[in-house]
């Protein structure tokens, strides 16, 4: 009708979210720089900060050593949408699944969605266990010192449980993502 201004729905606010990248195959940190530019380029996606990157043994397997970072980002994606993006980007490097803890060209993890609890087949956040691994808490706190986990408290309380773990700081940064 002439004269009614039409409907707009806004935007949703963005969520604020936490993803663990890490990769122990192929050329590790160009690998790591390209997911975060991945990310940054995706839509509904804004990287706002990333961690040191850090090199730690791998859990659980045998294998090379990861480099590993953490990224906070802001999203209007919904945290099954998020999971779907992650996970078409780890296909673009050629993650393959043969076993648990295998090797990994790439790996993207949703760390904290919000302040949310999420468990379904596909999703679970907090990640599990990601207050039992150094490569996780240690990135985790120098981006967010005062966080806590949902269900599980301050994410300093596990720090001192986890300073035993092997795990170096590298002491150059990883290349910024630029987005559009």
């Amino acid at each position: 009708m002439p004269g009614v201004p039409p409907v707009v729905t806004p935007d949703p606010a963005p969520a604020s979210a936490f993803i663990a990248l890490g990769a122990n195959l192929g050329a590790l940190r160009a690998t790591l720089e390209a997911a975060l530019a991945e990310l940054a380029a995706w839509p509904g996606i804004r990287v706002t900060a990333v961690s040191s990157a850090w090199h730690s043994a791998p859990v659980g397997c045998e294998g090379p050593d990861y480099l590993n970072a953490v990224a906070a980002i802001e999203t209007t994606l919904t945290p099954l949408a998020l999971l779907d993006a992650l996970q078409a980007i780890e296909q673009r490097h050629g993650r393959e699944r043969p076993f648990v803890n295998a090797p990994r060209t790439l790996d993207l993890d949703l760390l904290l969605y919000n302040d949310q609890q999420i468990r379904t087949e596909r999703l679970t956040v907090p990640h599990p266990r990601l207050q039992e691994r150094a490569f996780v808490v240690l990135p985790l706190l120098e981006l967010a010192p005062t966080l806590v986990l949902p269900g599980l408290g301050p994410l300093s309380h596990y720090e001192a449980s986890v300073r035993d773990q092997a795990l170096t700081r590298t002491p150059e940064p990883l290349a910024p993502p630029h987005s559009g």
